[in-house]
């Protein structure tokens, strides 16, 4: 995002600009929930801070500034920056990747440091004289220099007053190595000789003369081990939008005249013609003037098959093309491209957060307080009881440490950043995170039968001729009059006819007849004693004499429609065609009428064609324990008989259906207790889309359709909404387990550590392992895999 942008107009002091801001200095759930309620504080001022993405999303009203919201959050003791221009963006090193960088310097030289003093303290035959000496020459680098970053972020927030997970740990291993200075200086610790057995549990006994170096030493190497391959983890959850965000192409050929031009890809405006070769990569969304070739779309759909394209057909940026050389008009440039809004719509749902998480954060929010509190109470109660000092403190540093609540701030974001980044690899776009909550509770999934069930094309079926005519001669002639007209059934006829014969008759006098039908004068070529075949017009409106004068032109007045059309011109159907008509009507499909020179001489039959996945696509929704039901505004036999195509049950039919009538429809399943999914593409569908407990778009459908939607399914293709509920409930599964584990952990740790039954150093070790644990979990998503042939099964 380069600029604030305004997505609706705010009224009064209301937020209506909108802006990312990079947070830094974030350590855990409870800064971002720190920055969060100081930015919150503001007037007109709404923020959502995600741990996870480092980003701060803020709305705001006209009287705030961004850099008011930045001088906010750095006077939180967090540093944060605005947006930079794309240019910019690429050159500046990615903070994310420097904070990897720094973290695996200090574990690197931690680890090289710690892990003698680790050995030596828990081998005590490996304890020569004075290597409690040696353990802290080694140890002290560790705790001062590589948990810098935790003493830092302490300072910084005890100065305005909060705590944080690295208050824990900076108290923790800064307590360990004060107790081992005084023990070695002023106890008994620093005798030659000395050993120190390593035990797991705390040992009730007085006396100064334990030090606890491994404990501050290994403690600091896990937490900086934990947050390394967190910050890697959370580099690699991210990636499927980045990849997304460096799809497009960087330049492109424009074409000035005849001149090509080579230019970069943001002067591009729309109208622009520009050329993309054979392995190259589309450059924005635009319409194919020239050429033909096959598209590779999976990085945008997930299809695995290559598009066949030619003039006429769109193109998406970011497809690479993968035969011959096309010449494409832009249509849409910027941000306004299906690529663009895409990675728009994944980065805004991985920056939301669901209400569950919003409840972990506030869990987070008082979590130190409390783990503070809980360790002086454990300290006071082991002096209490007689224990000795050695014991209290040992138990006391073992609570703090095991406490941090890290895997809790990580539980729900890592996962949103995973599932949602693979749903954009397949071609599904989820929302945001309440879309997930709502994924769980449906149970009905109501389907829009054009576009979403049927492909949304006519075609033709059968052609009756009646008595003696053929149907190649019924077909040429409708197929010649229906040419003129833009109506779907009439596209359905001309393409069967031009498929059948290369080329049809010329039209004469042609007149569209709305809610009847066509009508227009054919002239062909007819047939002459001895000639060894038929001759048949070529395309073209003027007659064709033949070569030598061997054939003449023959006119007829041609009809194509109702039976209303034919009986203006008193023509009736034979009973034959009658019969037809009824047969195909029954079957809910539609019968067109041809006649010519006054009399009735074929039905044609045409139909929308079920897509080849729908039939698959209903019953792994209904796997997946929904009730598909067919909602369309066709009569009650073509519902039914494209219902009986796709394996719909006929009661889970509801026809007749006006667009209005499509909201209340959804209403009525939702009063008899259901929770609906509603599956659409089209203007008239976007209504239902929003009423609906959760609403499914299909990608190839209208911009309005996909606003009103939660889900939007980049492919035309029914089992994508199959992929896009399995990977929404595997997602919502996963954010469940992580925080099950998140919250479990810290139930179980807190006692064993306040009854002494752990060791700081092993608190320290599952601390760190419970973030990497709840990050390499949510990573599990990335192995998620689509119903669809050619991605596997998940």
């Amino acid at each position: 995002m380069s600029a604030p942008t305004t997505p609706g107009a705010g009224t009064g002091s209301a937020p209506d600009l909108r802006i990312e801001l990079a947070i830094g200095g974030m350590t855990c759930a409870s800064c971002a929930n720190r920055v969060e309620r100081k930015l919150n504080k503001m007037d007109g001022v709404t923020a959502s801070v995600n741990y996870a993405t480092e980003k701060a999303t803020v709305s705001y009203a006209e009287g705030v500034t961004p850099e008011e919201l930045v001088a906010t959050v750095e006077a939180a003791g967090y540093t944060a920056e605005l947006p930079a221009p794309p240019a910019a963006a690429e050159e500046r090193e990615d903070p994310a990747a420097r904070h990897a960088r720094d973290l695996r310097n200090r574990l690197t030289v931690s680890a090289v440091l710690a892990i003698p003093v680790i050995v030596l303290a828990m081998v005590p035959a490996l304890q020569f004289t004075y290597w409690q000496w040696i353990s802290l020459t080694l140890a002290a680098p560790v705790v001062v220099w590589g948990a810098l970053p935790f003493h830092r972020a302490t300072w910084t927030n005890l100065r305005h007053g909060a705590a944080t997970m690295d208050t824990l740990v900076s108290l923790g291993t800064l307590a360990a190595l004060a107790w081992s200075l005084y023990a070695l200086l002023w106890g008994g610790a620093g005798v030659p000789g000395m050993r120190h057995p390593f035990e797991l549990t705390v040992a009730p006994g007085g006396g100064a003369d334990a030090i606890y170096l491994e404990v501050a030493a290994g403690v600091t190497m896990f937490i900086l081990a934990g947050r390394y391959f967190e910050a890697r983890s959370k580099r690699t959850a991210g990636a499927a939008l980045r990849a997304l965000l460096e799809l497009g192409a960087r330049e492109v050929s424009v074409l000035r005249g005849d001149t090509e031009i080579r230019v970069p890809v943001e002067q591009l405006k729309v109208g622009d013609r520009f050329v993309v070769r054979p392995g190259e990569k589309v450059a924005t969304d635009g319409e194919v003037e020239e050429g033909t070739s096959a598209v590779d779309v999976s990085m945008i759909t997930g299809e695995s098959v290559p598009a066949e394209v030619s003039p006429g057909s769109g193109v998406v940026g970011g497809c690479v093309n993968s035969g011959g050389r096309l010449v494409v008009r832009a249509t849409r440039v910027g941000a306004d491209t299906q690529l663009a809004r895409m990675a728009a719509l994944v980065e805004e749902a991985q920056n939301g957060k669901a209400a569950v998480q919003r409840l972990a954060d506030r869990i987070s929010g008082v979590f130190v307080p409390i783990v503070i509190a809980l360790a002086v109470g454990t300290l006071g109660f082991w002096l209490g009881t007689g224990a000795g000092a050695t014991a209290a403190f040992t138990a006391a540093v073992a609570v703090l440490i095991i406490a941090c609540p890290c895997a809790l701030g990580l539980a729900t974001p890592t996962a949103l950043l995973v599932g949602t980044g693979r749903g954009a690899q397949l071609g599904v776009l989820i929302k945001g995170p309440e879309v997930l909550e709502s994924t769980r509770r449906v149970d009905t999934v109501v389907l829009d039968k054009t576009g979403t069930v049927t492909s949304g094309r006519m075609r033709l079926l059968e052609v009756h001729p009646a008595g003696r005519e053929t149907v190649e001669q019924v077909l040429r002639l409708a197929a010649a009059v229906e040419d003129g007209s833009e109506h779907p059934v009439a596209h359905a006829v001309a393409a069967a006819g031009r498929e059948r014969f290369g080329g049809l008759p010329g039209v004469s006098d042609f007149e569209n007849r709305p809610g009847l039908g066509v009508q227009g004068v054919v002239a062909e070529l007819a047939q002459l004693p001895g000639l060894p075949a038929p001759l048949r017009a070529a395309t073209g409106t003027s007659p064709i004499t033949p070569a030598g004068g061997a054939g003449r032109v023959v006119a007829h007045a041609v009809l194509v429609g109702r039976p209303a059309l034919l009986a203006e011109y008193g023509i009736e159907l034979p009973p034959e065609l009658v019969e037809a008509r009824e047969r195909a009507e029954a079957a809910g499909r539609t019968a067109v009428c041809v006649s010519w020179d006054g009399r009735a001489r074929g039905v044609l039959v045409v139909a929308d064609s079920l897509k080849p996945t729908s039939a698959e696509a209903v019953r792994r929704l209904r796997d997946l324990g929904l009730t598909p039901i067919l909602l369309t505004g066709d009569n009650e036999a073509a519902a039914r008989s494209v219902a009986a195509e796709a394996g719909i049950d006929p009661a889970d039919v509801i026809a007749d259906v006006l667009p209005e009538e499509k909201v209340a429809a959804v209403r009525r399943l939702q009063a008899e207790g259901r929770s609906v999914a509603m599956v659409g593409d089209g203007v008239n569908d976007a209504a239902a889309l929003a009423t609906a407990d959760l609403g499914l778009a299909m990608g190839t459908g209208t911009d309005v359709a996909i606003e009103a939607s939660d889900l939007t399914l980049v492919r035309g293709d029914l089992l994508a909404a199959v992929d896009a509920i399995r990977l929404a409930r595997r997602t919502l599964g996963t954010i469940r387990g992580n925080l099950f584990w998140a919250f479990a952990y810290n139930v179980a740790a807190l006692p064993l550590a306040a009854l002494g039954l752990l060791n700081p150093m092993i608190a320290g070790a599952a601390m760190a392992f419970s973030s990497v644990f709840v990050v390499a979990n949510s990573l599990r998503l990335r192995g998620f895999r689509s119903v669809v042939a050619g991605h596997g099964q998940g």
